[in-house]
């Protein structure tokens, strides 16, 4: 099978640096460590084995309690989707940043041109610093945000909220004025409720 073909192919590649190799749905995953980032990234573009010509993808992850559990392990992860059109297969590209209090990897712009904006996008909401990025700002919250909204222990309604005052005519910043509220669902237990029978 083509995918037995591909495993073989990522483990005689990537070899040492290859942390860990998950086969799961019909799909691999390979993680490696953040000191191999860059040379594992290269190995999977320009092997004559594996061919992966595009970035298709790459986002960032907080495991800070994954799966509603406690995690063991780095808190944030960059996840990467490669494609090889040559040879028709993908596979998921894993890294941890080591520093859960300032997360940083290593920019794959000079890799894959295509993660430009990706990797903005993954800082400015997860706040991991893609180092050797060479334009590495928010690009989709303003450019007074403070915080990074996708972290797991950012607050839902934020840390400031944005208003028209009308006697300094401009837009200004305020503290949330939103009462933290915990919704509860209403379940309805009455057996005719909306003509249902």
């Amino acid at each position: 099978m083509k995918i037995d073909t591909l495993e073989a192919a990522l483990t005689a590649v990537l070899g040492e640096r290859l942390k860990k190799l998950v086969r799961d749905r019909g799909e691999l995953t390979v993680t490696v460590p953040a000191a191999n980032y860059i040379e594992s990234a290269l190995l999977l573009r320009d092997h004559a084995d594996l061919k992966f010509e595009q970035n298709v993808d790459l986002c960032g992850v907080d495991y800070s309690s994954y799966k509603d559990q406690a995690w063991e392990g780095p808190r944030f992860c960059v996840v990467s989707h490669l494609l090889s059109v040559s040879k028709n297969w993908r596979v998921r590209l894993k890294v941890f940043a080591p520093d859960d209090d300032v997360p940083v990897v290593a920019s794959l712009t000079d890799v894959w041109s295509s993660v430009n904006w990706f990797e903005r996008e993954a800082f400015d909401l997860y706040g991991i610093i893609f180092e050797g990025h060479n334009d590495l700002r928010r690009i989709l919250t303003d450019y007074g945000f403070i915080g990074h909204p996708f972290r797991k222990d950012f607050p839902v309604s934020g840390h400031v909220e944005m208003r028209y005052d009308d006697e300094q005519k401009r837009v200004i910043y305020q503290p949330v004025t939103i009462e933290p509220r915990e919704i509860t669902p209403r379940i309805i237990r009455e057996d005719n409720y909306g003509g249902l029978h």
